[in-house]
């Protein structure tokens, strides 16, 4: 593959041969020679385009490159949205100022983790499930979603949808307490659907690789996890209607986890009210959008919607800053930003690369775990955020700069 870079505003132009163009917003930032390969064969698809644009936290992933704005026109990429799908942030500003935070603030968080269950497996889950979470389930409606769903593919399995509806899940999925320029008290999380998202992603991805290999294709094919449903097919449809579901549920989990998170600070802090800011955005989905008059389906896998004027959240690492950003209505990405940072070491390269030490240096001012099982996790493991905030100046403003205090994960 030949290629070149050619600056055009504030992105970069990457061109290779057979494919559309790239837009890369990567200026001051590291894009790994895996995640360019990858985003030259998203790009070599003929439904893929008019191009890609390519947010500064970019990174290899699986199937499509995490930190990509993916459009395509009558077909959809199962993979691009992976298995987490409909992850993403909440944010709400409290009348909290620092002074009314303790000295401490390890028995916030440890109320916090005995409300919310964190991590993976069986101790991710609710022993007991709250009442409200079958009450607020119900009348969401997705309960009868649901069964249309399974009525079709009853080899999904939905029982653990209320065990685990308003849990945290693992990873880089984390509950925080901030503080803005202000030091006014923020609540931040990030979290998706769980393990009924994951089954629901799972599913439909092998569904497109049997689909694929039962396909007589007019073009080079350069990725098996690049398997799609064209939009004339049932299966389309089916996998429309599934992950609309789960990224609706992704929007409730995280509501149902900010209210349990308020609910324990109320209890261990002095009284106050929430603000008049909040945000609950996602950063892995597709939807339909309306680009340059044309009808788009629009797959973001670690992006986040930047309309303008439209609100969104840009998380830093465990021990470096967040932002609160207004979208600035960039035609060229697709109206999209960053969903983060994005990570510059797989999770096993960090295992071996950062020591306990450094760990420890860099959350000293953070309330959380400080064991080697969150070093994948660790600040050293990400870009600099202020680094891929500026890289991207063209497509947000800031409109609060946040520092946690407290960050747990599981």
């Amino acid at each position: 593959m030949s290629s070149t870079e050619v600056d055009a505003s504030q992105f970069t132009l990457l061109h290779a041969e057979h494919h559309k163009p790239i837009k890369a917003w990567i200026k001051g930032v590291p894009l790994e020679d895996e995640a360019r390969a990858q985003l030259v064969n998203i790009a070599s698809l003929p439904f893929v385009g008019p191009w890609v644009a390519v947010m500064p936290d970019v990174h290899l992933g699986k199937g499509a490159t995490v930190g990509s704005v993916v459009p395509t026109r009558g077909a959809i990429i199962p993979a691009a949205v992976g298995v987490d799908i409909g992850c993403g942030m909440a944010a709400i500003q409290t009348t909290l100022k620092a002074k009314d935070l303790p000295e401490s603030l390890a028995m916030l968080r440890s109320d916090i983790e005995r409300s919310v269950p964190v991590g993976s497996g069986p101790g991710g889950e609710h022993r007991n499930i709250p009442d409200s979470i079958g009450s607020h389930l119900q009348k969401s409606g997705l309960h009868a979603r649901l069964f249309n769903i399974q009525n079709k593919h009853p080899k999904i399995r939905f029982d653990k949808i209320e065990r685990q509806t308003g849990t945290l899940g693992g990873g880089n999925h984390f509950i925080e307490i901030c503080l803005d320029e202000t030091d006014t008290v923020w609540v931040m999380l990030h979290s998706g659907s769980r393990g009924t998202g994951n089954m629901i992603g799972t599913y439909f991805i092998e569904r497109a690789r049997e689909k694929l290999a039962k396909r007589v294709l007019g073009f080079h094919m350069p990725d098996k996890d690049l398997a799609f449903f064209m939009e004339d097919e049932p299966l389309f449809d089916d996998y429309v209607e599934a992950v609309s579901w789960a990224q609706d549920y992704a929007r409730i989990n995280r509501e149902a986890m900010m209210q349990r998170v308020l609910a324990s600070m109320r209890h261990r802090l002095p009284p106050f009210q929430l603000g008049k800011m909040a945000v609950n955005c996602h950063h892995n989905y597709v939807t339909r959008e309306q680009h340059a008059g044309e009808s788009l389906l629009v797959t973001r896998k670690g992006a986040v919607s930047a309309r303008e004027g439209e609100l969104g959240i840009i998380p830093g690492s465990m021990g470096a800053c967040s932002f609160i950003v207004r979208g600035k209505g960039n035609a060229e990405s697709f109206h999209s930003c960053s969903h983060g940072a994005g990570r510059v070491m797989s999770r096993t390269r960090a295992r071996k690369e950062i020591s306990m030490e450094q760990h420890l240096e860099a959350t000293a001012h953070v309330e959380c775990r400080k064991d080697s099982a969150v070093i994948d996790e660790s600040p050293a493991a990400y870009k600099n955020i202020d680094a891929v905030m500026a890289a991207q100046s063209d497509l947000v403003e800031v409109v609060h700069r946040l520092r946690q205090v407290v960050c747990i994960k599981g």
